[in-house]
């Protein structure tokens, strides 16, 4: 995409315009996690949407930090259906990183650049109340198994009061996805999750998913291959054509249950690109996949 400056601030204009006032919740995830120079690149993007009068709520991930911890305390990763399997040593560590770590980097980064970061896990102000996930259920060789996720948990409900009230102060929150249950327990959720549950109870008008991903690809080999739009209606079949797999998974669930209820559209881009956020929202083309609701429209070409 290569734009003057010039036509990329009036292209920019009528999107400027119509997310004026609104709230967008943004995961981050992936290896901007990691990666310093894209987590600033990222969240300069995110201090701009402030400053233009949009409200900016970041939900974080932090699995190849969490990850690469483990490794280094000698422990293996597991994964079932994209979750990751938590034992007590994993919430552990997954805590140490999530709340410990990446939040307090992220509040940080924003102060840097300007704004005004606030760091939030689940269990401030009972923000996400949770339940534990029941074991899985999956085939071996025809043989069926029940698979203990350990302390994984499932939202019950979002407490978003929190949230509002920082971000009408002019606060960017940052959220960790540990929760707690009733009896106090800590409970590791899926951030994907997470921020389609906040997005959800927010009413907000996107949820954007930063990953190290460019999309949804029709072949995952090839990056080119990116579905710029898809209706919640041809998710089930993406599925069961193998084009959605693996961690994609509980994205497509989170952004197709953030549109059923009130989420206007879900979008799914690279973070690791150059300033794709801005891409993403301001230019007609886009750069990523974009979910919305409805039925699958092959004339209807225009992104947002």
């Amino acid at each position: 995409m290569s734009l003057s400056r010039e036509k990329i601030l009036i292209e920019a204009l009528p999107y400027i315009r119509r997310f004026h006032d609104t709230v967008m919740v943004l995961k981050v995830g992936g290896h901007a996690i990691v990666d310093t120079a894209v987590m600033e690149q990222i969240v300069q993007d995110i201090v701009l949407l402030c400053f233009v009068g949009i409200h900016p709520v970041i939900v974080h991930g932090g699995g190849p930090e969490i990850t690469e911890t483990m490794v280094k305390m000698g422990k293996k990763s597991e994964f079932c259906a994209g979750l990751r399997i938590t034992d007590d040593d994993t919430l552990k560590i997954a805590r140490m990183v999530l709340v410990g770590n990446i939040n307090s980097k992220i509040v940080s980064t924003i102060g840097k650049y300007g704004g005004r970061g606030v760091g939030l896990s689940g269990s401030d102000g009972k923000l996400i109340l949770a339940r534990k996930l029941k074991p899985k259920v999956v085939q071996v060789e025809g043989v069926e198994h029940h698979i203990d996720l350990g302390w994984v948990g499932e939202t019950e409900i979002i407490n978003p009061e929190i949230i509002q009230i920082t971000t009408s102060k002019g606060y960017i929150p940052v959220i960790a996805p540990i929760a707690v249950d009733e009896g106090g327990n800590h409970l590791n959720i899926n951030a994907d999750t997470v921020a389609g549950d906040i997005a959800c109870a927010l009413g907000a008008t996107k949820l954007i998913l930063l990953t190290d991903v460019p999309g949804i690809l029709r072949n995952a080999l090839d990056k080119n291959h990116r579905i710029s739009r898809v209706a919640t209606s041809e998710i089930e079949e993406l599925i069961k054509d193998g084009i959605i797999t693996g961690g994609m998974l509980p994205k497509i669930r989170s952004a197709a249950m953030a549109i059923e209820t009130g989420v206007d559209e879900v979008h799914i881009i690279d973070g690791s690109k150059p300033h794709s956020l801005l891409l993403e929202l301001f230019t007609d083309e886009g750069i990523g996949t974009m979910i919305y609701k409805g039925y699958e429209n092959h004339t209807l070409r225009v992104r947002k």
